[in-house]
């Protein structure tokens, strides 16, 4: 199955919550509305043409200039077709929510505990949204692109050593 053909049946099925599909880059890479997540993915994966049957990844995503700056980024693999297909969706800070997919992929469970810990996007429906990698009493997200990447009241640092 090519890309052109995993589109038309996907804009068949939701066309109305695919908002941009991308076939400049290394993987056919599809923008969905967030609420539609979870039954495009489930359709990925059950599908008996389309058998994307290995979630490879989930992480999360900040572009703080955007309108919709809180963003979750799925890869899907078809093993027996050796295929591999992108997903997107994006979200508001005041609302950083979107489905879980640990019902479809138990390998979800982890993934979505790691980009809550670090982007504060919430899986509705997830089992144990519970920090995995930062302690408890963290009361920021810290992979979001809010904060310096240097700390500016460092005098032990000289510039010159560092191409500036």
């Amino acid at each position: 199955m090519d890309d052109q053909q995993i589109i038309s049946r996907l804009i068949d099925k939701f066309g109305q919550n695919i908002i941009q599909t991308d076939l400049s880059s290394d993987m056919l890479v599809i923008t969905l509305q967030s609420d539609s997540i979870f039954d495009v993915v489930n359709y990925l994966k059950n599908d008996p043409e389309m058998q994307f049957e290995f979630l490879t990844d989930l992480c999360g995503i900040h572009y703080p200039e955007s309108e919709l700056p809180l963003g979750v980024v799925y890869h899907l693999h078809n093993l027996s077709e050796n295929k591999r297909i992108r997903l997107k969706t994006f979200v508001p800070i005041e609302r950083a929510e979107v489905p879980t997919l640990s019902n479809i992929f138990s390998a979800a469970n982890w993934m979505e505990r790691e980009t809550w810990d670090f982007y504060g996007i919430s899986f509705i429906g997830h089992p144990n949204l519970i920090r995995i990698l930062n302690v408890e009493y963290l009361d920021f997200f810290p992979m979001r692109k809010e904060y310096p990447v240097e700390d500016p009241t460092r005098e032990d640092k000289d510039n010159r050593f560092f191409g500036r």
